[in-house]
């Protein structure tokens, strides 16, 4: 397959919500219901580490880094994002951008990655896995999704160039 990797702009929104918008209809990519306009998801994730994955002049998915605190101590550690379009699932490509996103984040000093992924998704899983993750255990109950308590293994990878000290 014939792919790019590119900085995330402005200009990828529409195809990056669309996206959002399946992985959100699949009810187990995330808690949100409903896409943020782009101001919104702008201002809620790191500036740097936005990729998206471009086929045939295409977006056919993104990753992104989201702050966990707004506190200094914590300016190593970020939440990941990696979504994929729905025809582009299952071929590889999720391990490609989550390693180029790993690449990004050391690049940008972060030492600490993490995602919440509800346990229903094992796809998601053994990407996160397969690119260096563990398992830190289980969040029960953790948040409601149309009415029904929602668990999340929670998932984190340290890394081994950054805050090493």
């Amino acid at each position: 397959m014939d792919y790019e990797i590119h900085r995330m702009s402005l200009h990828n929104w529409e195809q990056v919500r669309s996206i959002y918008i399946e992985g959100i209809q699949t009810g187990n990519a995330t808690f949100q219901t409903e896409a943020p306009s782009w101001d919104e998801w702008d201002s809620a994730h790191v500036k740097t580490c936005r990729l998206v994955m471009i086929y045939r002049d295409k977006v056919i998915g993104w990753a992104a880094l989201s702050p966990v605190s707004s506190r200094c101590v914590y300016a190593g550690i970020a939440e990941v994002s990696v979504y994929l379009a729905q025809d582009h699932r299952a071929k590889g490509i999720g391990v490609i951008l989550m390693e180029e996103l790993i690449r990004c984040s050391e690049q940008n000093g972060f030492w600490t990655l993490q995602s919440g992924i509800f346990p229903e998704n094992r796809a998601s899983l053994a990407v996160h896995k397969r690119c260096g993750f563990r398992e830190i255990g289980v969040r029960k109950k953790v948040g409601k999704m149309n009415g029904t308590w929602r668990d999340t293994v929670l998932v984190e990878r340290r890394s081994e160039i950054v805050g090493v000290d």
